[in-house]
């Protein structure tokens, strides 16, 4: 029986962990793109924009994230599409993260003073001028805290891609406790790496919010 030292555990681990990141990372910044064209279509003043957007937002909203997966993963190979467990934990993870940043963003963006919009209509500002000088500088600086914690919800939330295959921290969690025996030290080793992973970018939130909040306030 081979001996595992708690260093192999803790690098196999690691080595892991490097595609959390890069998941999560991918999933943000796609997930950003998707919500902040759904932003601009959920405040058009087309109608059907608007529906769509609503309707789209409603359907990753209230459908789990395990069965978006399994429909972006097994669904489409009903149609002959082999898609690769990295490709459908990518893709689901991007259109599930735009719909909720945009309807954060949203909430930001509805948060700004009415006045501010009717103002800036009146100096024959078109609606992307409105947003782009006007509107989205107030609306970031509410949209920071929210936006950096749903990041850890995008974090925790790439351990339900093992389910199809994709090898992240939690299936490499599950591989090396098959291997080593060891399920208390390999998921309590786990847990510390998502801590270190999450804890950071709760604090960054935090102190982000603060200097914006001062910035706001000596403007």
């Amino acid at each position: 029986m081979i001996e595992f030292t708690t260093w192999d555990i803790v690098r196999n681990l690691l080595l892991a962990a490097r595609w959390t990141v890069v998941l999560s990372l991918i999933s943000f910044a796609g997930g950003a793109i998707v919500g902040l064209a759904l932003l601009f279509m959920r405040i058009s003043k087309k109608k059907a924009f608007r529906t769509f957007v609503k309707y789209y937002v409603e359907l990753f909203q209230g459908t789990p994230l395990l069965m978006q997966l399994f429909m972006a993963f097994f669904g489409l190979g009903l149609f002959g599409i082999d898609v690769p467990a990295w490709l459908a934990a990518g893709l689901t993870l991007i259109l599930w993260t735009g719909a909720f940043l945009a309807e954060i963003w949203r909430g930001c963006v509805e948060s700004v003073a009415k006045g501010q919009w009717e103002a800036s209509a009146s100096l024959g500002m078109g609606r992307l001028q409105q947003m782009r000088h006007i509107i989205l500088p107030q609306a970031l600086r509410v949209a920071v805290p929210p936006t950096v914690g749903f990041i850890v919800q995008i974090i925790k939330g790439t351990a339900v891609t093992s389910i199809i295959g994709f090898v992240e921290l939690s299936k490499a969690g599950t591989v090396v406790t098959n291997a080593t025996f060891q399920p208390f030290t390999v998921y309590g080793i786990v847990a510390l790496i998502y801590f270190a992973l999450c804890w950071p970018l709760s604090k960054s939130s935090q102190i982000l919010e603060r200097k914006l909040n001062v910035a706001h306030r000596n403007h």
